[in-house]
């Protein structure tokens, strides 16, 4: 890889940090950033997760240096910021805000095409094929992601377990659908590294939103608990899957980079 590229994308993944730790701790400057109004705390932690996961994910195709692995990192961006810039600036109504977020999603859009076109023909070079549990599982994320985030965009009521707009539910529900998408391209693709940038990005996902959503167990009104439970258990069960072969499986975890 181009060593200014590896520092733009360094860059990028910087960035996405400083924002995920804004939206996690409500900083200021994040709050003012967001375009959309009647957002609320919990909203904020799961716009956090999303940049944590973003980062993390890329950060591992970074470190593994498997260029070829950034083509899943593109598909989610192009799948996401496509259908957000169109939404975003048909529903702005000129409010300079919301231009402002439709053009910058359309620059990502632009970048995560590019990178798209360069990485997907490059092979990966590490031969270890991609754990039978893991792509079992992609499949499974693949199909409720796509459900859920299917509802969302169609504007069906109380998917997530927490309130949230309709202008809000959409854009969260591209996000879902972008994340089915790299999960699906590592299943179509079923080398390890095809699989350790997700398990990156979900395992960033679920810090930052596990302790939260345990918390929220006492409170939640009872139309939206079941949603909660579910949520929950998906939450922990990517989080273990993702340190599991992360960080302990002998022939995955991060220590055998060499292998």
């Amino acid at each position: 890889m181009n060593r200014y590229l590896r520092l733009m994308l360094f860059v990028v993944c910087v960035i996405q940090i400083v924002f995920a730790l804004g939206y996690v701790f409500q900083a200021p400057f994040a709050i003012q950033l967001w375009p959309l109004p009647y957002s609320n705390p919990t909203t904020y932690l799961f716009i956090g997760s999303i940049y944590a996961a973003a980062a993390a994910s890329t950060l591992w195709c970074l470190w593994s240096r498997e260029n070829g692995t950034l083509a899943g990192v593109a598909l989610d961006y192009v799948t996401i910021l496509v259908p957000l810039a169109i939404y975003i600036y048909q529903i702005s109504s000129g409010r300079p805000a919301q231009v402002t977020f439709a053009i910058v999603a359309g620059v990502g859009a632009l970048f995560g095409l590019t990178l798209l076109v360069w990485s997907i023909r490059i092979p990966i070079r590490d031969p270890r094929p991609m754990p039978r549990l893991v792509r079992w599982s992609f499949g499974v994320f693949v199909i409720a992601l796509v459900i859920a985030g299917g509802q969302m965009v169609l504007k069906m009521p109380n998917v997530l377990p927490w309130d949230v707009n309709t202008v809000g539910q959409v854009i969260y529900g591209w996000m879902f659908i972008g994340a089915a998408a790299y999960f699906a391209y590592g299943v179509l693709r079923p080398s390890w590294h095809n699989a350790a940038g997700q398990l990156a990005g979900f395992l960033a996902y679920d810090v930052v939103l596990i302790i939260p959503f345990l918390l929220l167990l006492p409170t939640i009104d009872a139309d939206k608990l079941p949603n909660l439970i579910i949520y929950l258990t998906v939450l922990l069960y990517s989080g273990l899957l993702a340190i599991y072969y992360l960080f302990i499986n002998g022939e995955t975890r991060m220590i055998n980079r060499s292998a």
